[in-house]
């Protein structure tokens, strides 16, 4: 596994995706790239020429969800690591998935409801 640092991503899910790469990179002076990440678009933030967060369009079926930022936690093992959440009182809201070229990821709920990404990269 490649090490990255625990928290490793931070993700914008939005309704204004062009807005907020305005706001964003107005902010932080973020170099902002569109990419097609399996079946939506996505934009990268860059910041000193490393990408430090991505920003994407609402997904569909989640249109009610307001505008949020999410952080991913590196794991060695995300289904393990989901099992484990079970096991603890916590929900999988979104279960583990391969996302190509990047790794497999899934979203839990710690026992108040609090969400956050576990993601095992592939390289």
């Amino acid at each position: 596994m490649k090490y990255h640092t625990p928290i490793s991503w931070n993700e914008l899910i939005t309704n204004d995706v062009e807005g907020a790469k305005k706001f964003y990179g107005e902010l932080f002076g973020w170099d902002l790239k569109d990419e097609n990440v399996s079946d939506r678009s996505y934009s990268v933030a860059k910041s000193y020429n490393t990408e430090v967060a991505g920003i994407m369009q609402t997904p569909e079926g989640a249109e009610g969800l307001p505008p949020q930022w999410g952080a991913y936690v590196t794991v060695e093992d995300v289904d393990a690591s989901a099992n484990k959440v079970i096991e603890l009182g916590g929900t999988v809201l979104l279960p583990a998935k391969d996302v190509p070229g990047v790794g497999r990821l899934c979203v839990v709920a710690d026992p108040q409801g609090a969400t956050i990404s576990m993601i095992s990269y592939s390289e």
